[in-house]
C-alpha cells in the first residue's frame, strides 16, 4: 500500500528509527570523534570525526543525531544544531580538504535550533557560511538524508556532490506544520501541506534533487549499512578521479539544474 506524504513524514520522525550515530558506527571503522568549533563550544547534536570506510580508506563523517531517549534528546537539542554545531562541521570539512579526505554527512533534523541564544550567536550566518564553503570545498562530499531534512538546517550539510535519501525520509524547505500555519493559518492542515510541499524521496528524485533512494531494511540494519557504505565508496572513487576544477564545476552544475522554468510568450513577442 502506497503511503501518503504525511504518513511518510510521521515515519521519518518515528522514535524507533536509527539515529545518525547508529549509521556512522556501522559504516565506519576505527572512529575518532572530534569536538568543538574553536569559537564557542561543542554541540552534541552534531556527531563528527574521522573514521575508515575500509582499510586505507579514511573519511570525515558528520552526522546530525537526535538521541535515543529523553535525556540524550534534550542534550542533543532533539537533533536541531546550534551555530557551534555547524561551525564544528565546517571546521572538520576544511580539515578534510586539507588532508584530502572525503566528507560523508548524515542528515536528520527538523531544522536548525531556533532559540534566542542560537540567533545571538549567528545561526543564519553559520548556515550560510557552510553552504558557501561547501560549494567550493575541494574534496568529495556525500550526504544521506536518513530521516527528516528540514530547511537550511539540513542544506548546511547537504550542499554535496551526491545526495541520497532513505525511502521514507523527507526533505523540505519548511516543516509542513509551519507551511500550514502560513498558508491556511491552521497547523491542523499539516497533511495538506505535506502533500503540497512534495517532500518525499520519490518527489526529490523526480526533481533531480537527489541521486537515488535507499531501501529501508531496519530488521537487517547491518546489511543495509553495508550497502550504503558500498555506494558511498563507489561515489567517492568516481569523484576523486576528477580534478579539483572539474569536481567544483560538477557540483555547481548539479545545483544549477534544479527546478523547472517556463516562459509565457505574449502576442507582442511573436
Amino acid at each position: 500500500m502506497t503511503m501518503t506524504p504525511y504518513e511518510k513524514l510521521k515515519t521519518a520522525r518515528a522514535n524507533t528509527r536509527p539515529t545518525g550515530s547508529a549509521y556512522v558506527d556501522r559504516i565506519f571503522q576505527n572512529i575518532i570523534e572530534l569536538h568543538g568549533d574553536r569559537r564557542f563550544g561543542d554541540d552534541a547534536a552534531i556527531y563528527s570525526g574521522i573514521g575508515f570506510l575500509d582499510e586505507g580508506f579514511p573519511a570525515t563523517f558528520i552526522a546530525i543525531d537526535k538521541g535515543t531517549d529523553l535525556q540524550s534528546r534534550i542534550t542533543k537539542n532533539f537533533g536541531c544544531p546550534k551555530p557551534e554545531g555547524y561551525r564544528k562541521a565546517l571546521r572538520l570539512m576544511k580539515q578534510a580538504e586539507k588532508f584530502r579526505r572525503p566528507v560523508v554527512c548524515f542528515v536528520d533534523t527538523l531544522g536548525a535550533f531556533c532559540g534566542a541564544e542560537a540567533e545571538e550567536r549567528g545561526q543564519g550566518q553559520a548556515i550560510a557560511e557552510n553552504i558557501l564553503e561547501m560549494m567550493g570545498l575541494k574534496t568529495p562530499i556525500i550526504t544521506v538524508v536518513i530521516g527528516e531534512g528540514g530547511s537550511g538546517g539540513a542544506l548546511a550539510l547537504a550542499t554535496a556532490d551526491r545526495v541520497y535519501m532513505l525511502e521514507n525520509a523527507v526533505y523540505s524547505v519548511i516543516s509542513p506544520e509551519g507551511c500550514a500555519s502560513i498558508l491556511w493559518k491552521d497547523s491542523k492542515k499539516v497533511a495538506d501541506a505535506a502533500d503540497c510541499l512534495k517532500i518525499t524521496a520519490q518527489d526529490m528524485r523526480e526533481f533531480k534533487v537527489i541521486e537515488g533512494i535507499i531501501t529501508e531494511d531496519f530488521d537487517n540494519f547491518d546489511k543495509m549499512c553495508k550497502s550504503i557504505r558500498h555506494q558511498i565508496k563507489k561515489d567517492i572513487k568516481n569523484l576523486s578521479a576528477l580534478s579539483d576544477d572539474d569536481l567544483l564545476n560538477s557540483r555547481y552544475d548539479r545545483f544549477r539544474q534544479f527546478g523547472y522554468f517556463t516562459r509565457t510568450v505574449d502576442d507582442d513577442d511573436e
